[in-house]
């Protein structure tokens, strides 16, 4: 760890002490905004890439896609795997042999719909028995979200709930979501914000009615042993991956290959695909 990531790592007590709390958190002004101007268009060129072919967009409801990137999509992939809260947060919560397994965007359009609560994956013994988070989930959003644009709902403290007899181990019957409702809150995140959650975390998706899109960064991390690498299938050209920093390549986990191919993607949430549980 370097010396900024051991500066940070002194200060993020009240992030983790919320993580452990509510199952999110976050750091405001993480990047500029000029940063983010990059990061949200880059976004948006994977996103109209990726619609255009089979199994490159996946639906997480309707006018809401959900698009896995290679890490090159990025002009700013380096700094992101790389800013000193966001290490310090993922040692400090998975170890310091955490795993990058994921990086990909959710777009929500106008129109997008109400999402059923739910989480990202059923919960390992690990959380719901020893209170142990193995997989965080950062989000850096690529506008400033505003109350028309589909906030995300957050149920805080649900991501220790164990949900074994949910629909996949993820979604709760809609018969018992409204207490999710009564203790939920919105997010309005700003341009260079960075939140941190458990993707166990009861959430959701609100209306869209906004004209403009609202495109959300997401970076999976594991803990070693969590295995949510095989669900995704990120790949580096070797140039690429011999330029990394080792902070960033040594936790990275993907294929490292003479020409990127598309992904395909593996792990499509049944239940988001047409907004219904």
């Amino acid at each position: 760890m370097d010396a900024a990531t051991t500066a940070e790592s002194d200060l993020i007590q009240p992030s983790l002490d919320a993580l452990m709390r509510d199952g999110i958190t976050a750091r405001k002004g993480a990047f500029t905004r000029e940063f983010v101007d990059d990061l949200r268009e880059d976004m948006m060129t994977a996103f109209w890439e990726a619609i255009q072919r089979p199994g490159g967009a996946v639906g997480r409801g309707p006018r809401r896609w959900y698009v896995e990137a290679h890490p090159q999509a990025f002009r700013g992939f380096v700094d992101l795997v790389t800013h000193p809260w966001i290490c310090a947060m993922a040692e400090a919560v998975l170890g310091p042999r955490y795993e990058i397994v994921e990086i990909g965007l959710d777009v929500p359009f106008q129109g997008a719909k109400y999402q059923p609560w739910h989480r990202d994956f059923p919960s390992p013994r690990e959380t719901y028995e020893q209170k142990r988070i193995t997989s965080l989930a950062f989000n850096i959003t690529g506008v400033d979200v505003t109350p028309d644009m589909g906030p995300l709902e957050v149920a805080h403290g649900t991501q220790w709930e164990e949900g074994r007899e949910w629909k996949y181990g993820m979604f709760p019957a809609p018969e018992t979501c409204g207490r999710y409702s009564d203790m939920s809150s919105r997010k309005f995140p700003q341009a260079g914000d960075v939140s941190c959650r458990s993707a166990l975390t009861m959430h959701r998706g609100t209306e869209h009615l906004s004209p403009i899109a609202r495109p959300v960064l997401v970076m999976g991390f594991d803990a070693p042993g969590a295995g949510h690498a095989a669900l995704h299938d990120m790949m580096v050209t070797r140039d690429f991956h011999a330029a990394l920093p080792p902070p960033a390549r040594d936790h990275l986990v993907c294929r490292v290959v003479d020409k990127l191919e598309p992904i395909v993607q593996k792990h499509t949430i049944e239940g988001l695909v047409m907004g219904e549980a």
